[in-house]
C-alpha cells in the first residue's frame, strides 16, 4: 500500500506568510492535505515541515500524520523528498510506494487520491497530468525511492518524471494547476 508523504516545508516567499496556514473552507490548506490523505485507500502519512515550523506544526496536532521537521528546509524541494523518503522506510518499511502530494493544491480529494491505488500496473510511475503537463500528485513504486533520496537542491521529483517517462501512467487532473504561491492565487480560490 502507498504510503503519502505532503511536502510542507517551504517558505512561502512570494505569499509572504506560510501558505500551509492559509484558511480555506473552513480548515487551513495543510489540514485539507492532511484530512484527504488520511480519508484515502493509501497507507501512512507523513507530513514534511520545515520553513515556520512552530507556527504550523501546532495547527496540526493531534493529526493522524506523522510529522517530520526537514533541517535543511532551505535547500529546496529536494531535501524535503529526502527526509519524507527516509522517515516513510524507517517508519513504515511496509510501503510499497509513496505519493508524493503538495500542501497547496486545494483540489486534491480522496478520490483523485484512491485512483492511484486502483490504477497501479506495471508501470513505477503515476503522474496528474494538467496544462499539458505532468505533475504531483505522483506515485513512486519502491523501486525509485534511492533515486527520490538522490535528488539534490531545487529539483523536484520532476527530474525523475523526465528521466523515467516510459514508465509513467497519468490520471486526468485538469484542477492540478491550480496551486498557491502568490496573494493572487489565493484571492483567485
Amino acid at each position: 500500500m502507498p504510503g503519502i508523504i505532503i511536502l510542507a516545508a517551504g517558505s512561502s516567499g512570494r505569499l509572504g506568510s506560510p501558505k500551509q496556514n492559509l484558511i480555506y473552507k473552513g480548515q487551513t490548506l495543510l489540514q485539507r492535505a492532511i484530512k484527504t490523505a488520511v480519508a484515502s485507500a493509501c497507507g501512512p502519512v507523513i507530513v514534511v515541515l520545515g520553513a515556520n515550523e512552530n507556527v504550523i506544526r501546532q495547527s496540526i496536532e493531534g493529526s493522524k500524520a506523522t510529522i517530520v521537521y526537514n533541517a535543511d528546509w532551505q535547500e529546496g524541494m529536494a531535501s524535503s523528498i529526502r527526509v519524507g523518503i527516509t522517515a516513510l522506510k524507517k517508519k513504515h518499511p511496509e510501503s510499497d510506494a509513496v505519493i508524493l502530494m503538495l500542501c497547496d493544491q486545494p483540489f486534491v480529494d480522496t478520490s483523485l487520491l484512491n485512483q492511484f491505488v486502483q490504477k497501479r500496473s506495471a508501470k513505477g510511475i503515476i503522474a496528474c497530468a494538467y496544462n499539458d503537463t505532468i505533475g504531483p500528485p505522483v506515485l513512486f513504486d519502491a523501486f525509485y525511492f534511492d533515486d527520490l533520496l538522490l535528488l539534490k537542491g531545487q529539483e523536484g521529483a520532476k527530474k525523475l518524471l523526465m528521466k523515467h517517462q516510459h514508465d509513467i501512467v497519468t490520471i486526468p487532473f485538469p484542477l492540478g494547476s491550480v496551486d498557491i504561491d502568490t496573494v493572487e492565487d489565493f484571492e483567485r480560490l
